[in-house]
């Protein structure tokens, strides 16, 4: 996809026909088509993301033993990788700018009370899972009940047609990566506050919305429930069979709570 050299890397290029792509889909051809004419990734991202977004740079840019989210906090500048996943990272703060920013003064603050150490602490864990995997969901309030209690017939069976009602976006970029092949198993971990509705399907609304809101308190609850995404109606075709949902080792129920 992106250039190195004078050649084109093999990166699987995504289908931006897919619903998990198409908040992204924009911006990402713009990227691609501007890697295959000869940009580096930094380079290309920069260029089409414009001023909504940092700049990016090469990796190599980054201090050996310089924690990658303090050098985005002092510089603005996030240190970039050839590859799908820095590739999707810039896609990100492309869509979601103010909490990617909001996520990086949360781990600086972290940084700066404690450090870096092997140990990140629940709070960069928790920020670290936002930033990979998270997704962000509007629904009616049945669906939030059943996804909570992970009840998936309910969820994508019974309930199935208040999901033409509801719209889910992925902000993590690995989540993201991996859906370039996807596979039954993906999943995802759905943040467990409700995206208003009245903010309607604009994202940068649902982005002031979202960075207004998170606190590393909030983050250090871990305040997620996962959720295999291609069960998602809509987003696969093979979930239209029922059966679909038959396999505990994807949908798996919520475990039991030991009583006392």
């Amino acid at each position: 996809m992106c250039a190195v050299g004078n050649a084109v890397a093999g990166w699987p290029a995504p289908d931006w026909s897919q619903p998990w792509n198409a908040p992204f889909a924009d911006v990402g051809s713009a990227v691609r088509a501007a890697c295959e004419a000869g940009l580096a990734l930094s380079v290309a991202l920069t260029q089409c993301i414009g001023a909504a977004g940092p700049r990016f740079v090469p990796q190599a840019e980054l201090p050996e033993g310089m924690a990658y989210e303090q050098f985005i906090f002092d510089t603005g500048a996030v240190p970039t990788r050839e590859g799908l996943h820095d590739f999707f990272n810039g896609l990100v703060w492309k869509r979601f700018p103010a909490t990617k920013r909001r996520l990086n003064r949360l781990q600086a603050a972290e940084i700066e009370a404690a450090g870096v150490g092997q140990v990140r602490g629940a709070v960069r864990d928790a920020i670290t899972l936002f930033d990979e995997n998270a997704v962000l969901l509007q629904a009616p309030d049945a669906l939030w009940e059943a996804l909570i209690a992970r009840e998936w017939t309910r969820l994508f069976v019974d309930l199935r047609p208040l999901w033409a009602q509801a719209r889910l976006v992925g902000f993590g970029h690995a989540l993201l990566e991996k859906l370039v092949a996807p596979y039954k198993s993906v999943t995802g971990h759905v943040y467990r506050a409700p995206v208003p509705p009245e903010l309607g399907d604009d994202l940068a609304a649902w982005d002031d919305w979202l960075a207004a809101r998170l606190t590393a308190s909030e983050l250090a609850a871990k305040p997620f429930t996962p959720l295999p995404v291609l069960g998602v109606p809509g987003w696969w075709p093979g979930n239209q069979d029922p059966a679909f949902y038959d396999d505990a080792h994807v949908f798996r129920p919520m475990r039991p709570t030991l009583e006392s």
